[in-house]
């Protein structure tokens, strides 16, 4: 079912969700048919979004979805940096479509999780997943990109032209 995402501004998105217990799994197996659903339909109709966290759509559990290639979920998720090379990106979010916060994310991250079946898992990501990744993990602290813009100029509506200094 496609679920009303939670806009910029609703206090809500700044919660810490708490995690999944394996009790849970199987309202965890509708919440990700949701957010299947739900990241669907927005990438119809924005033409964009690769994951979403479960924070997004009102559930306060530590579950990300990622669609990209294929389906990934990601319960309980902890990220891992090796290293402090940085990079810096523009930073969309579902929860403020139109709207890109310039950032800094870590160029690789590693993320342990469990999957579906709750089994321990772990991914290196590099370059843009390692980003997207630490973008939608922050959604599960309560963290939104605009709380990590570069500075007060870091923000810039989409179809818009740019200049980056």
């Amino acid at each position: 079912m496609v679920r009303e995402i939670l806009l910029l501004g609703d206090p809500r998105l700044y919660q810490v969700s708490s995690p999944v217990e394996i009790d849970e799994l199987d309202t965890v197996k509708a919440v990700v048919n949701d957010l299947h659903d739900t990241l669907m339909a927005y990438r119809e109709k924005y033409g964009a979004g690769r994951a979403i966290a479960a924070p997004q759509i009102g559930v306060f559990k530590r579950l990300i979805y990622m669609c990209i290639d294929e389906p990934v979920v990601f319960i309980n998720p902890t990220l891992h940096f090796e290293d402090d090379e940085m990079m810096e990106v523009l930073d969309d979010c579902m929860s403020f479509p139109g709207l890109l916060v310039r950032v800094k994310r870590y160029k690789r991250c590693r993320i342990r999780f469990k999957g579906m079946d709750f089994s321990d898992q772990e991914r290196k990501l590099e370059g843009d997943l390692s980003e997207l990744l630490q973008h939608e993990y922050d959604h599960l602290d309560g963290i939104l990109a605009t709380m990590r813009a570069i500075d007060a100029r870091a923000f810039y509506l989409k179809g818009h032209k740019m200049v980056l200094n």
